[in-house]
């Protein structure tokens, strides 16, 4: 990170769900112009400080973007660990339509009077979605249903949110619970059967291959040839579904494009780099 990148860090939110906090990151240089805005959301077992997030911020700020981060407000973070999966409650009581509020939640925000960003800094006719996995298919939604946003970007995007087998949903559905398991943190983490039951009486609102058929803004869909969670399929599904998107598929990259949490390096890993430095461009040609 450069010294000249601000920082506003753990902005504190409230979501219209359960009054649970989302905790935000705002990122830019100072320079008394108006700069585009994107608004990056983290995916399934995702929060805003994940591995490389940070210094994807830190370069998008220094590429003259408002770079805005949030932990959605169910993600099983809380504001006094927001690294770490410490109300699993919350994890469990998560579905689309709770992150998808949010998401507008924070879009909200940067429109208010509450904003820390000054207006002479901040074009938001120039408002940008990016999403990386689940958030993927979020940004997708959220810029199908709100016109103040101009342009969106996935990353390892989902085509679709009911990815669950139907011997899963079966026994899921008995239980009213189930448990994945989280290798990194060791922890067998609760989703209870409401998100299902969400994905269902919200399916006009939750369906992504719906929105992207009908979406009329500038639309890149950035994913890795190797990614072994979400399937390169999904990206070309994406492209077929809406012509006009630009798909830039990453010879060689997994799900997170190389990164990992912890991240130690001081530079992005390659296949990153390839992906943020087409991201932003299709952004600054918007």
């Amino acid at each position: 990170m450069t010294n000249s990148v601000k920082l506003f860090d753990n902005i504190t939110l409230t979501s219209s769900h359960h009054s649970k906090k989302i905790l935000t990151d705002i990122r830019y240089i100072p320079d008394h112009r108006k700069k585009p805005v994107i608004l990056f959301i983290h995916g399934f077992k995702g929060f805003k400080d994940w591995g490389h997030f940070n210094l994807i911020a830190d370069t998008a700020a220094e590429e003259c973007f408002i770079f805005v981060k949030p932990n959605l407000s169910h993600n099983g973070t809380t504001p006094e660990n927001p690294q770490d999966f410490a109300d699993l409650e919350a994890f469990s009581e998560n579905n689309f339509s709770i992150e998808l509020d949010d998401t507008g939640t924070v879009i909200n925000y940067l429109f208010s009077q509450d904003c820390v960003v000054p207006p002479s800094e901040m074009d938001l006719n120039k408002l940008f979605l990016m999403g990386h996995s689940r958030g993927g298919g979020l940004v997708l939604l959220k810029a199908k249903e709100d016109r103040r946003i101009k342009g969106v970007a996935t990353w390892s995007a989902v085509d679709d949110f009911n990815r669950w087998t139907d011997n899963l949903l079966k026994g899921w559905k008995e239980n009213e619970i189930a448990y994945v398991y989280n290798s990194r943190t060791k922890q067998n983490m609760p989703v209870k059967y409401q998100i299902v039951e969400d994905l269902k009486s919200n399916h006009e609102r939750l369906h992504i291959s719906n929105a992207v058929k009908v979406l009329q803004i500038p639309f890149l869909i950035v994913h890795g040839s190797q990614d072994e969670t979400v399937g390169v399929q999904s990206a070309s599904y994406l492209h077929k579904l809406n012509p006009q998107s630009e798909l830039l598929i990453i010879d060689g990259a997994n799900h997170v494009l190389g990164g990992a949490h912890p991240y130690y390096q001081s530079i992005l890993p390659d296949h990153t780099q390839t992906a943020l430095k087409q991201t932003l461009n299709f952004f600054k040609h918007i």
